[in-house]
C-alpha cells in the first residue's frame, strides 16, 4: 500500500509542481488585495471615530470634544469618503476571502451611504420631530464617571457647546433657505427641550450637572469640590448661553420658517432624496408605490389575525369597537410611572428564564431600564433600547397600555436591541466597523422580528398580550402604508392619523407623535417590517429545506452573529447556512 502510495504521489509530482507554481501569484495576489482592503477600513475607521467619538460607551473614554460640525468639516468629509470609494474601486473582492467578500460588501454599503448623506447635506437638518442634536449630547450624562480624567474631559467638553450650536445654528439656517427642514407642524413644542436648560435656574437644575451629583470614593473629597465648582461654572458660562441663543433661533427664525408641506416630494429634488432613503434604511431596491402596496397587504392579513383574538374574548363588535374599548378600560393602565417600569422589569426577566431555549450565545452585557427623560418624554416613542438601557416613557400613562407592554419589551429589550446590540459588539471576529454601525433595516427587522417570536416563546401572558403584539405587528405595517403615503402621494397628517387610529390599538397621544416622526423622517419607518419580512422568509427558507435538522438557536446565533448587514448579505449568509447543513456558528457553545 505504501509502494503504491509512493507511485501515486510520484506520478503527480510534476502537476503539482505547476499548480503550485501557477498558484503562488494568485496568492500573493490575494494576500496583496486583502492587505490593501484591511489598510483602507482600519484607516478610514480610525479618521471616522476620531471626527465623531463615542460618548455613551462605557468601555471608550469621556470625549473631551464635541465633533466639527461646520460647513467646512462636511466638505472635508465628503472629500474623503468618496477617496475610499475611489480606493476600494482597487480591491477585487473576487481575490478576498469568504470572510473578506462580506465584509467588503458590508463596507462598500457603508461608505455608499456616507457619501450619500453628505451629498444630500442631511447635516443641515440635524433634527426631526423626537430627537435633535441636542438632545443626543445628553447621553453622556447617564454614564458612570470613574476617575478625574473623565471629569476633567467632560468639564472640555462643555466648554465645546458654542462652538458646536453656533456651527448648528448655521447648518439649520443653510437648511431652512433651501426648504430642507422638518415640516412646521412636526416641530410644535420641541423647542421645550432646550428651554429646559436655557431657562433652568441654574446649573442645578439642568441635566448636565447630574455627573456632578456624586463622585466615586477615588476622588477625594476636595478634588470633588474642585470638580463640582468647575462643572457648574462651565455650565453657566457655556452650555446655558449655547442654549439660549439656539432657543431664540428656534423661536424666532427657524419653526416660524420650516416648510409647511409634508411629504419629501416637496424637498429639493424629493423623490430621488425619498429613494435614497429607501435604500439607506431598508437596503432594498423597493419603488415607494410596491412599498406602499405590500403594506396595504399585509394590513388584511393581521386584521384578520385581530379578529381571531376578538373571538377568543367572546368580543362581540366590530375592530372599531375593540379598539375603543382597550384603549379606555382602566384594568389595561396604570396609574404610577413605577409600576410601569416594574411590569416592563418582569416582562425582561421572564425572558431570561427562556433564553437559553431559543439562543446559544447569549451577550455578557446587562442592562438598565430606566424612564425617558423628562424634557424629550412628551414627544418621544413609548420606548427605546440599545447597548446597556431600556427606556421606558412614562409620560402620559393613559396612553401606555399594558397589553403592549410585553411586544414593546421584546423589542426594545431582550431579545431586541438590547441583546442583538451587545452581541455585535462583542464579536471580536468581526471588524470594529461591523461591530459598532448600526443597519436599521436589520436591528428594528431584528427586534421586530422578537415581537412574534414571543408567541412561539409562551411570553404572551394573556389573549389581549397577543392582541398588542398584533397591533404593534399592524403599527408596523400601517408604517408602509403611511410613511409611502406621506412622502409620494400627497397624504395628509389627519389621512396619516386616521390611518392608524383605525388599524391599530395605539392610543390618541402614541399615534400624534408616531405620525408626526414617519412625516419628519423619510424612510426610516420603512426599515421595521421589510427587515421582518426578510428575517421570517429566510427562516422558512431554512425550516423548508433542513426539516428536522433545523435548529431554531443555530438559526438565531448565525442571524445575530452577522452584527448588522445589508439585507442581501443576511440573505445570502441564510442560503449558506442551509448549504452547510444548518450548523451552529459557535459550535463549542453546546
Amino acid at each position: 500500500m505504501a509502494e503504491v502510495t509512493r507511485r501515486v504521489f510520484a506520478g503527480h509530482i510534476p502537476a503539482a509542481a505547476a499548480l503550485l507554481a501557477a498558484a503562488a501569484p494568485a496568492a500573493a495576489r490575494a494576500a496583496t488585495t486583502t492587505a490593501t482592503f484591511e489598510s483602507i477600513y482600519k484607516t478610514e475607521w480610525a479618521w471616522r471615530e476620531a471626527q465623531f467619538p463615542d460618548d455613551e460607551d462605557p468601555r471608550k473614554p469621556i470625549p473631551a470634544t464635541l465633533p466639527d460640525v461646520s460647513a467646512a468639516a462636511q466638505a472635508r468629509q465628503l472629500d474623503y469618503w468618496r477617496g475610499v470609494q475611489t480606493r476600494l474601486k482597487s480591491v477585487d473582492p473576487a481575490s478576498l476571502s469568504a470572510t473578506d467578500k462580506v465584509n467588503y460588501t458590508v463596507y462598500v454599503a457603508q461608505i455608499d451611504v456616507l457619501v450619500a448623506s453628505q451629498e444630500w447635506r442631511d447635516w443641515e437638518k440635524p433634527l426631526n420631530s423626537d430627537s435633535a442634536f441636542w438632545s443626543d449630547l445628553t447621553g453622556v450624562c447617564r454614564r458612570t464617571f470613574h476617575t478625574e480624567a473623565d471629569y476633567r474631559n467632560y468639564i472640555a467638553r462643555l466648554r465645546c457647546y458654542p462652538r458646536h450650536f453656533d456651527d448648528q445654528i448655521a447648518n439649520m439656517r443653510a437648511g431652512l433657505a433651501r426648504g430642507f427642514t422638518p415640516p412646521k407642524v412636526t416641530l410644535k413644542g420641541r423647542d421645550l427641550s432646550v428651554a429646559s436648560v436655557a431657562e433652568a435656574s441654574g446649573p442645578e437644575a439642568t441635566v448636565y450637572f447630574k455627573p456632578f451629583t456624586s463622585f466615586p470614593p477615588a476622588i477625594a473629597p476636595d478634588l470633588a469640590d474642585r470638580l463640582r465648582a468647575e462643572g457648574r461654572a462651565t455650565i453657566l458660562e457655556a452650555v446655558i448661553p449655547a442654549h439660549r441663543k439656539l432657543l431664540g433661533f428656534l423661536r424666532d427664525d427657524y419653526i416660524p420658517g420650516a416648510r409647511e408641506a409634508l411629504g419629501a416630494a416637496a424637498m429639493p429634488r424629493g423623490g430621488e432624496y425619498y429613494q435614497s432613503k429607501i435604500l439607506e434604511f431598508t437596503t432594498l431596491d423597493w419603488t415607494p408605490e410596491r412599498i406602499h402596496a405590500y403594506g396595504l397587504s399585509e394590513m388584511t392579513h393581521i386584521r384578520e389575525e385581530m379578529v381571531g383574538v376578538m373571538a377568543e374574548v367572546k368580543f362581540g363588535g366590530a375592530l372599531g369597537g375593540f379598539l375603543a374599548h382597550l384603549r379606555t378600560d382602566p384594568r389595561f393602565y396604570v396609574t404610577t410611572p413605577q409600576a410601569l417600569l416594574d411590569r416592563a422589569a418582569w416582562i425582561a426577566k421572564s425572558f431570561d428564564g427562556k433564553a437559553g431555549d431559543w439562543f446559544g450565545r447569549l451577550p455578557r452585557r446587562r442592562f438598565a431600564i430606566v424612564p425617558v427623560p423628562d424634557d424629550i418624554a412628551p414627544f418621544y416613542t413609548a420606548g427605546r433600547g440599545g447597548s446597556g438601557v431600556y427606556l421606558v416613557n412614562t409620560y402620559n400613562l393613559p396612553s401606555r397600555s399594558l397589553y403592549a407592554m410585553t411586544a414593546l419589551t421584546l423589542h426594545e429589550s431582550a431579545p431586541g436591541h438590547a441583546f442583538q446590540m451587545p452581541l455585535a459588539e462583542e464579536n471580536t471576529d468581526l471588524p470594529a466597523f461591523r461591530r459598532e454601525t448600526y443597519i436599521s433595516a436589520f436591528g428594528e427587522g431584528w427586534a421586530l422580528y422578537c415581537e412574534r417570536l414571543g408567541v412561539e416563546m409562551g411570553m404572551y401572558e394573556t389573549p389581549y398580550d397577543r392582541f398588542g403584539m398584533l397591533s404593534y405587528q399592524a403599527w408596523r405595517a400601517a408604517r408602509l402604508v403611511v410613511d409611502t403615503g406621506v412622502h409620494t402621494m400627497g397624504w395628509t397628517r389627519e389621512q396619516a392619523l386616521a390611518y392608524l387610529a383605525e388599524n391599530t390599538a395605539l392610543s390618541e397621544h402614541e399615534i400624534g407623535t408616531e405620525v408626526d416622526r414617519y412625516i419628519a423622517w423619510p424612510g426610516q419607518a420603512l426599515a421595521y417590517y421589510l427587515g421582518q419580512m426578510t428575517i421570517q422568509t429566510c427562516r422558512r427558507k431554512a425550516e423548508g429545506a433542513l426539516g428536522p435538522r433545523f435548529d431554531i438557536r443555530a438559526f438565531h446565533d448565525t442571524v445575530l452573529q452577522m452584527g448588522s448587514v445589508p439585507m442581501p448579505v443576511l440573505t445570502a449568509r441564510i442560503d449558506r447556512f442551509i448549504a452547510e447543513g444548518g450548523p451552529s456558528p459557535y459550535p463549542h457553545d453546546g
